[in-house]
């Protein structure tokens, strides 16, 4: 077995859970398959596999590189609707100009 550690990406739960795939059946559909099965994501919503800090995870053969232990993130496509949408990304919606720090002088 190969052992990663997943979760998805900007939840306010930032804790990884391990997964176990069979070093026999090493693909990207599984490990997407297996992922959001514990994850309790939907596989639709997965815009892409992310291999932390910055790499992201397209093939079979890029699943196959993986070692025990490695850190993965599913990125979730967003959308108003999904129960995943996060406080930082509404956040990050929002215009960040203050009108009274732009008339401070100093």
């Amino acid at each position: 077995e190969l052992v990663l550690k997943v979760r998805v990406q900007n939840l306010r739960d930032n804790d990884f859970i391990e997964i176990e795939l069979d070093r026999q059946e090493l693909t990207y559909q599984d490990l997407l398959r297996v992922s959001c099965c514990e994850l309790g994501v939907n596989p639709e919503q997965v815009e892409k596999i992310r291999k932390l800090p910055n790499t992201l995870v397209r093939k079979d053969k890029d699943v196959a590189r993986l070692q025990d232990f490695q850190e993965l993130e599913l990125v979730l496509v967003q959308s108003a609707s999904s129960p995943f949408r996060t406080t930082a990304a509404a956040l990050s919606d929002r215009p960040c100009y203050n009108s009274r720090a732009s008339k401070l002088t100093y």
